[in-house]
């Protein structure tokens, strides 16, 4: 159902991958409340994903681009506004990438240089993207930018490994520089924390099936589903929530506030 929350607005989407990418559920949305906006991704990922499907249904432009490259940024802010016909409203920062991950290497055991790409591709890329549009002027005073995190920012989760640092980074880097962004053009900059999703991103991390469950089990309302992140994001690029700004937004059915369920406290019982 659409409240045309976001018409009008213009905006640009990064990430998305397939059908089960919080990116691209908040596409569907976006393009549900009215608003335009392009869509984004790395030339690898673009080649590994569906993202042409994906603009044919929004009736969205791709503009491919590397987000640790301050280049292929300044093209994709200048091409975006010069698509979509004018400033934009709201950005979708859903970009996360670990080698030591993908390759099984211990947290402790860590690949410096592993852990730098994963640093420059999950999180300096955000420091990049507002640079790049606050030195274009390209965001609307009022604008919204949000990026997708998880609580392992905040506490240990083994097999997150170098991403939870990763990912604390993220989170000040939104703070820092949601200060200044806002004081100057009162463009907004928010983190959302999910509850462990059902991606093709998330599920290649080892033990993600057990833990979805655990988290289901702790969650008073279960886990968030990516569809409902993506309806959260809806709501922080609307204006009704023009005063909400360096916020890390926990959006994880209660997981975060909640120490044991009784239902694991039963399983432990038996």
């Amino acid at each position: 159902m659409s409240n045309n929350l976001l018409k009008g607005k213009r905006g640009i989407i990064t990430g998305a991958l397939d059908e089960n990418s919080i990116a691209w559920k908040v596409a569907e949305k976006a393009h549900e409340q009215g608003a335009t906006f392009v869509l984004t991704n790395a030339p690898i990922a673009m080649r590994m994903g569906e993202i042409n499907a994906l603009a044919e249904k929004t009736n969205s432009k791709i503009i491919p681009a590397d987000a640790t490259s301050i280049e292929d940024l300044t093209k994709l802010f200048t091409e975006a506004q010069e698509v979509l016909g004018g400033k934009i409203d709201f950005v979708l920062h859903s970009i996360g990438m670990s080698v030591n991950i993908r390759k099984n290497i211990p947290y402790t055991e860590s690949n410096y240089d592993y852990f730098s790409k994963g640093i420059d591709v999950s999180a300096m890329s955000l420091h990049k993207m507002l640079a790049v549009a606050k030195k274009l002027d390209a965001i609307n005073d009022w604008g919204s930018v949000v990026a997708l995190t998880y609580m392992a920012a905040q506490r240990t989760y083994p097999f997150y490994t170098d991403m939870a640092d990763i990912k604390a980074m993220l989170e000040s880097i939104a703070r820092s520089f949601g200060y200044h962004y806002g004081v100057e053009k009162k463009v907004r900059v928010n983190t959302v924390s999910q509850s462990p999703t059902k991606t093709t991103a998330g599920s290649g991390i080892k033990g993600f099936g057990d833990f979805y469950d655990y988290a289901d089990a702790i969650s008073p309302l279960g886990n968030a589903s990516a569809e409902d992140c993506a309806n959260y994001c809806i709501t922080l690029f609307s204006d009704l929530t023009r005063m909400v700004t360096m916020q890390n937004l926990f959006h994880d059915g209660g997981y975060s506030s909640t120490g044991v369920s009784n239902e694991i406290m039963m399983k432990m019982g038996e």
